[in-house]
């Protein structure tokens, strides 16, 4: 019971991050709070609850819940330009859990924090930026700029907040490197 309540409560944080919306500019893909709670996530739920929690967040937005990014919702937005990203959302969940646990299930130290929080980063825009530029029907050069490099800023910021939660929640991580 825990667990699903973890679960929902991932899929719902995910949904508000998603209403804290910058569009910027070239193609209006918005700079969201999505990425820090989807990086929670997996922290906090492990692979599996945490991608659990991001598939629940897509079929709630599929089937009409305004919780996609500016309160859109609907299938339209996960085939449109920002699909690739909310898959990327799913596809992140073990990639980051695997990089910040043990595999006796402690967690490693600020170091590997930061290396799962960015390769996170890295799987959702290796599949946001490709499905940007087929669906968009502009070259990868171009997805790449407006759909990776004028989000990296907040990228990076979204991974300090990430690790600095990520030390308050598990203060052992100070003191250890990886």
């Amino acid at each position: 019971m825990v667990r699903l309540a973890g679960m929902l409560t991932f899929t719902l944080l995910v949904g508000l991050g998603a209403q804290v919306a910058v569009p910027l500019p070239t193609f209006g893909v918005p700079q969201t709070l999505q990425t820090l709670v989807v990086a929670l996530a997996a922290m906090g739920r492990g692979a599996r609850w945490g991608a659990a929690s991001m598939a629940l967040y897509m079929v709630m937005g599929w089937v009409g819940a305004g919780i996609f990014a500016e309160g859109s919702s609907g299938p339209a937005v996960i085939f449109g330009q920002t699909g690739g990203y909310l898959l990327g959302f799913v596809l992140a969940q073990p990639v980051i859990a695997g990089l910040i646990r043990r595999p006796d299930g402690t967690v490693r130290g600020w170091g590997a924090l930061s290396v799962a929080m960015l390769a996170g980063h890295g799987v959702i825009f290796a599949v946001g930026v490709p499905w940007l530029a087929v669906v968009r029907e502009i070259a990868m050069a171009d997805a790449f700029y407006g759909g990776c490099v004028i989000f990296l800023p907040g990228m990076v910021a979204k991974t300090a907040a990430a690790v600095l939660i990520g030390l308050a929640v598990w203060p052992g991580c100070v003191r250890r490197f990886w």
